[in-house]
């Protein structure tokens, strides 16, 4: 992360991280507990390993890290995550060879500790315990949209379907009433998917089977925009 992208987060963070010195303890600043969050979510250290590297315990490690994902989640992923300018978009992944596509859909597994309640149904698919971060981005590969907290177990599909994107998708509110025509069908903006996902009017998804020339020459394409996927 660049030194102006993390002083950005801190300013942005500090309202709600700010902390007052106490006759015991000189009070950690915004920029130390954002660099301490920083460090244990980008590397598999321990709590005491990350203390370590701050001169700090390991309970004020595990306290910053909560007090800043919360502080992220409240003030700033309803800012960061939007989906932004559909026209923009649209026209990006035209240029990339998809007409009419405002998305592409994915999901990635977050690995976790086993909880002692229900602990099968967080083991996925390759036998380890995860939660499922699942989301659409845009043609650059930026989030427009999060759905997070699903055991590993459950499947794509079954996420997508009880998510809320999926809901304003269904209503046709997610995106502008926008159409094109291919042949004589009408054709709203869609997002892409991978087989897992449902085929519906608004998302595209691979062929199976066997295939000629013309449902090759889709796939390839379905999935090199697909493929903007960055989780």
């Amino acid at each position: 992360m660049r030194k102006g992208t993390f002083m950005e987060l801190c300013d942005l963070l500090s309202p709600a991280q700010k902390r007052k010195n106490t006759k015991m303890r000189a009070a950690l600043t915004v920029e130390k507990q954002v660099a301490v969050v920083l460090w244990k979510l980008a590397t598999p250290d321990s709590y005491r390993s990350v203390g370590n590297q701050f001169g700090v315990d390991k309970s004020t490690v595990g306290a910053a890290v909560i007090q800043v994902a919360n502080a992220i989640t409240e003030m700033l992923l309803s800012r960061l995550v939007t989906l932004g300018n559909v026209q923009v978009i649209v026209d990006g992944f035209a240029a990339m060879g998809f007409p009419n596509c405002g998305g592409a859909i994915d999901g990635t597994h977050i690995p976790i500790l086993g909880p002692d309640h229900l602990s099968s149904q967080y083991v996925n698919r390759t036998v380890y315990f995860s939660m499922v971060l699942q989301a659409p981005v845009d043609h650059k590969g930026h989030f427009t949209d999060i759905d997070m907290g699903w055991p590993g177990k459950v499947h794509d599909a079954r996420i997508f379907r009880n998510s809320g994107l999926f809901e304003q998708l269904q209503e046709g509110t997610y995106f502008p009433g926008q159409k094109i025509t291919v042949g004589d069908v009408e054709m709203p903006i869609v997002i892409l998917g991978d087989p897992a996902y449902p085929l519906m009017p608004w998302l595209m998804k691979p062929y199976t089977g066997t295939l000629d020339s013309s449902k090759e020459q889709f796939n390839y394409r379905l999935s090199k925009n697909g493929g903007r996927m960055c989780i």
